[in-house]
């Protein structure tokens, strides 16, 4: 890996499930993987869309956490649910874990996602 590139690794996030880094430094950049609803044994949480972006959004805080910075320097978001159907459930836990925080977001609906999950976020956050 380059010099410039530093690999994020959290212990209290659930690892990833494949051959890729749970975030990446890069200078003031960290580009985090995507997140879903998986505890540290690497299975979802619950069925439940709420539980799974609550624990989503608990990992993402925790790589967050080990790049040494946290959601308030989160500037973009981007955010798959498997129905948008759940669009205001995962809004509502979105809002409640970001509150004032309000950075730049997408929001598609996909097809399927890893682990047959409702929902994944993956982030990039800014901290110098």
């Amino acid at each position: 890996m380059s010099a410039n590139l530093i690999r994020v690794v959290s212990e209290k996030a659930a690892g990833a499930v494949g051959p890729y880094s749970q975030a990446i430094r890069c200078g003031p950049f960290i580009h985090t993987s995507g997140q879903i609803g998986m505890n540290r044994s690497l299975e979802l949480v619950s069925e439940d869309v709420t539980q799974q972006t609550r624990q989503a959004l608990f990992n993402l805080q925790e790589v967050l956490k080990s790049a040494g910075c946290s959601l308030n320097d989160v500037v973009k978001c981007t955010v798959f649910i498997k129905d948008m159907e759940d669009f205001q459930k995962v809004n509502d836990v979105y809002a409640a874990v970001f509150a004032d925080h309000k950075p730049a977001r997408s929001c598609v609906e996909v097809s399927r996602l890893p682990k047959d999950a409702k929902f994944e976020i993956e982030a990039i956050a800014y901290k110098d």
